[in-house]
């Protein structure tokens, strides 16, 4: 049950776009279409739920003060946390690279569909916001970091496909030419925004 709450929270109540406006950027961008989307939005959630879990062990067991104890009673008081940012977004380039090659081969045409916005997962302030969060809420066990990631991943996918086949739709409609494009998708996002607050008191 626990695990469950953690996902929901993560997912809706705590939504990276909505909640805190991490990735908007790309979230502007891609949600054009609906299948560019869908593609971008998979490729969020897996780099999330690797990326956290890998950050989190990286924390508690190399970086964060006393975490070298396991290797002897002479490093227990060795702290890296300075390294945090550096070491973060290192795993983070590197599951963003793997994800990249594995779209290209795969899936040409979403490939050539994303273009520069794929690679530029490792600068979206949402997955770097994710490992900052994970630090910061300290995460009993690996399990509660992986399922925090997950739902993180899954709220940024339901916000980017939500907003994408919104704007399908309204490309049909008769928007005032000042409110075209960026101005709407910006309109519409606070209005979700709004409308995911209806989800804080979800939590079972």
């Amino acid at each position: 049950m626990e695990l469950v709450n953690l996902f929901i929270r993560s997912a809706f109540i705590d939504n990276m776009i909505f909640a805190f406006f991490f990735g908007m950027c790309s979230y502007l961008a891609v949600s054009k279409t609906v299948k560019t989307a869908v593609g971008l939005g998979a490729a969020v959630i897996f780099v999330l739920t690797v990326t956290i879990p890998v950050n989190y062990l990286l924390e508690n067991y190399v970086l964060k003060e006393g975490a070298l104890s396991w290797m002897g009673e002479e490093f227990a008081d060795v702290d890296l946390s300075f390294l945090s940012f550096i070491m973060f977004i290192a795993v983070i380039a590197s599951i963003v690279q793997l994800v990249e090659m594995i779209v290209e081969k795969f899936s040409p045409a979403l490939y050539g569909a994303l273009g520069i916005f794929l690679p530029l997962i490792a600068v979206n302030c949402a997955i770097m916001g994710g490992a900052l969060f994970m630090q910061e809420k300290q995460f009993p066990t690996i399990g509660h970091a992986t399922i925090y990631g997950l739902g993180s991943g899954v709220g940024w996918f339901i916000a980017v496909v939500l907003i994408a086949a919104i704007r399908e739709k309204i490309r049909y409609s008769h928007v005032p030419a000042p409110l075209k494009g960026v101005g709407m998708a910006f309109i519409l996002t606070g209005l979700m925004g709004l409308a995911f607050l209806g989800f804080m008191g979800f939590e079972l």
